[in-house]
């Protein structure tokens, strides 16, 4: 585990955002991505009849919808261990492969960083 005290400043606001999103929504997840410019994109999980994305995957497509270019960070609140494959590439597919992903759990402790890659 990581002691979320030791996170950069910026590192630990996703976190807390990602946090937020999950209780305030009620979802199984809440993820927050951070673009180059500094400016951060927040979701939970999408479900819908018609519609499943993880809170992850619509981070990084409000953050491509709104025009990102990159991503300098993401973090997801998660009972999961680490993130997902398909959550991993979407962060690649915008970030690069070594864009860090912040894994928390819902008490918003750090448990791994994995990268995108």
């Amino acid at each position: 585990m990581t002691d979320s005290s030791a996170l950069d400043p910026e590192d630990r606001k996703i976190v807390t955002l990602a946090r937020s999103a999950r209780a305030r929504n009620g979802v199984p997840e809440g993820a927050a991505v951070r673009d180059e410019t500094g400016r951060t994109y927040v979701a939970g999980t999408v479900t819908l009849d018609s519609l499943k994305l993880s809170a992850l995957r619509t981070a990084v497509a409000m953050a491509v919808a709104s025009g990102a270019k990159s991503l300098e960070a993401a973090a997801v609140v998660t009972e999961a261990e680490t993130a997902s494959d398909e959550d991993r590439a979407a962060v690649r597919d915008l970030g690069g492969a070594r864009t860090p992903v912040l894994v928390a759990g819902p008490d918003g402790t750090v448990r791994t960083t994995v990268t995108a890659g």
